[in-house]
């Protein structure tokens, strides 16, 4: 809607608008398992998420105590894909406030849109699953070609296929990939306690944080620009 503030609200996804850790620990293990390697926790798993598939792997094998080299650990990943995508929504759950939250913008007539460092074809999938695919403007995967989280490549991308300035869109996030690849985009970010991050959310340097996804309106109007 023309002059009203944000133009667009982005929204990450495993730990902001899905807990999507469940699904994750359980595939990993089982991958795991597959090259006959021990499980882990779903508390560190929880930790290991952020940054994509790849890294998701290097983290793991990190905590083992070994190394994994680039073409190992790219048949890893693919192992990984294959079990993790056919049952991304398994055990998944909507975080609290999420189906409102999304909703409401819509009806305001706020575009919304989705960007991640998971693949595309996983995003749409748990999206298509808990009824938001088609709320969503834009859905930019961490396949889509620019580097990752935390660099702000992802974000540019999904404002130039909105159409919109940096300045005029707000992404919402849990973690402090998040808040720096916001950061280095130049746009407002929107911090959601409770998510994949082992930093206190108030210590992460948004411009604002919110308890649940439904707080998001009020934490977004405190943010609005002066008027020039």
């Amino acid at each position: 809607m023309a002059g009203s503030w944000p133009q667009a609200v982005l929204f990450d996804l495993d730990g902001t608008l899905v807990d999507s850790a469940p699904d994750i620990h359980a595939a990993l293990n089982e991958t795991l398992a597959s090259y006959g390697e021990p499980p882990f926790t779903l508390e560190a798993v929880t930790r290991m998420v952020g940054r994509g598939v790849p890294v998701l792997i290097e983290r793991a094998y990190e905590g083992l105590g070994k190394s994994i080299d680039p073409a190992e650990r790219d048949r890893v990943v693919a192992r990984f894909l294959a079990i993790y995508e056919p049952r991304a929504t398994e055990l998944t759950t909507l975080t609290a406030g999420a189906s409102e939250a999304t909703r409401a913008l819509v009806e305001a007539g706020t575009p919304i849109g989705v960007v991640t460092n998971k693949p595309e074809a996983a995003t749409r999938e748990i999206l298509s699953h808990f009824g938001l695919s088609e709320l969503m403007q834009v859905v930019v995967g961490g396949d889509a070609g620019p580097p990752k989280k935390p660099e702000p490549g992802l974000l540019l991308l999904a404002c130039e296929r909105l159409g919109l300035a940096v300045d005029q869109v707000v992404f919402v996030g849990d973690s402090e990939n998040d808040v720096a690849a916001a950061k280095a985009a130049g746009m407002a970010v929107v911090v959601l306690r409770g998510g994949y991050t082992s930093i206190a959310a108030d210590d992460l340097g948004a411009d604002a944080v919110v308890d649940r996804l439904d707080d998001l309106g009020a934490a977004v109007s405190t943010l609005r620009p002066a008027p020039a």
